[in-house]
């Protein structure tokens, strides 16, 4: 079973999706980089990490799709947005050439497609925000909207966070 969890800032997408997975067992994927210059973003993960039972292991892969590829038990992974910024950061992508991280995300999504573990995914969902004032800001928001509609369609299950409320979308 794969479910997808997408929610806006705050809404409460991670904490739900943590509480589908069993908490004796299970494999946190965490997909933030840690930038040791900003103080609040540590801040952010390691209230993550508190929340976390103690029976879940977590894991950062170099390679999401391939980790998914032989991913075995519980698995969350949290978030895709993180990932993409990463992916975007890795391809010099924020000027607009999309064709690297096109390949990557089409790896992410028939990854998932074929994951052989019990799977939640989380991903902010951009589309119901303001269009966003900058080039980056726009391709970023374009790119994740595109990626979370093709693994929506992989997944069985997709929900919608709003105000820690769960939306079933499917």
């Amino acid at each position: 079973m794969t479910t997808l969890v997408l929610g806006g800032a705050r809404s409460g997408k991670s904490a739900h999706a943590e509480g589908l997975l069993p908490a004796d067992e299970a494999t946190y994927v965490a997909t933030a980089r840690v930038d040791p210059a900003d103080a609040d973003w540590q801040a952010r993960i390691a209230a993550h990490v508190a929340r976390r039972p103690p029976g879940w292991r977590t894991v950062e892969p170099s390679d999401l799709p391939e980790f998914l590829a032989t991913a075995h038990g519980p698995v969350l992974v949290d978030d895709v947005a993180t990932w993409l910024t990463g992916v975007m950061d890795d391809h010099h992508a924020w000027d607009g050439d999309l064709d690297g991280v096109r390949r990557d995300c089409d790896r992410l999504v028939a990854a998932v497609a074929a994951c052989p573990a019990e799977l939640v995914l989380v991903s902010a969902e951009v589309g119901l925000g303001v269009v966003p004032s900058t080039r980056s800001g726009r391709l970023f928001r374009d790119q994740l909207g595109t990626l979370n509609a093709g693994l929506a369609e992989k997944c069985a299950e997709v929900l919608l966070l709003v105000a820690g409320l769960p939306l079933r979308l499917r």
